[in-house]
């Protein structure tokens, strides 16, 4: 056994140091395993090359989004039906959104996704759509303008967040529940410029809020001023304007 004094035997991979029984491993070189076009491709699977797949994910997204003009995310299900109101309301919002000189960002699925990025392409706006690669290939909507595909969540919505003025959630179903909260997560701690998050439907939502409101506040769990960054609607003109106040407020204070 080595005494503290004693150096230990090592091998070096990169930056790392590799010592006793962590030594055992490839007796070539980074640069002779790069050079070599033989042998097994399993590291293009690694966690330290998905690093680097990662970084592109980022570099790739703030570069297409960054000339993007104030804009608005539009969450909702991807099984919404052409002929429902809850798509008609989707046209209805990306219309008034790109009337009102916001671009509109979806996840750029079917369903209330392609609703609204339809309704901002057909009334002359920009419509974003913000892929993810999944199981269940789903592939943009044809109404996207500007369409970026993601591999990882993680990444996708940090796009939604940074580029958007506001939330507005349509009917949808785990996928929205979980951009929701996540929003109100980051609102609420101050990670992100307080904004809006606008849930449209009251039959569809009216159950979480009152839940939130009287169970999730009424035990303690959040503060009045976590229930107030929910703001509940049924009405398209309402939760435009919304949006357009606190985009003014911003602009007041910026």
């Amino acid at each position: 056994m080595n005494t503290p004094e004693e150096r230990p035997s090592e091998a070096f991979r990169g930056p790392v140091v590799l010592r006793r029984e962590q030594k055992a491993g490839p007796g070539s070189t980074t640069d002779q395993r790069l050079l070599d076009s033989r042998g097994p491709t399993d590291w293009v699977h690694t966690d330290p090359w998905r690093v680097l797949r990662i970084q592109a994910e980022f570099v790739e997204g703030f570069g297409a989004l960054a000339e993007v003009p104030r804009a608005v995310t539009v969450f909702g299900s991807a099984r919404t039906p052409r002929e429902s109101a809850e798509y008609a309301a989707g046209l209805e919002i990306g219309a008034k959104l790109a009337q009102s000189g916001f671009a509109a960002i979806t996840g750029g699925g079917p369903g209330a996704m392609e609703a609204v990025n339809r309704g901002a392409s057909e009334a002359g706006g920009l419509s974003i759509g913000l892929g993810i690669e999944l199981p269940f290939e789903q592939g943009l909507n044809p109404w996207v303008d500007l369409g970026v595909n993601f591999r990882y969540f993680f990444a996708r919505k940090t796009m939604f967040i940074k580029y958007s003025q506001a939330f507005i959630c349509l009917p949808g179903g785990f996928g929205t529940l979980d951009e929701l909260f996540e929003a109100l997560t980051l609102v609420q701690t101050k990670k992100v410029t307080k904004f809006p998050v606008v849930l449209f439907g009251s039959d569809y939502w009216g159950g979480l809020y009152s839940w939130i409101r009287d169970t999730v506040l009424g035990g303690g769990k959040v503060g009045e001023a976590d229930v107030d960054l929910l703001y509940l609607t049924d009405d398209v003109d309402d939760a435009v304007k919304v949006v357009l106040e606190a985009y003014k407020a911003w602009e007041d204070t910026h």
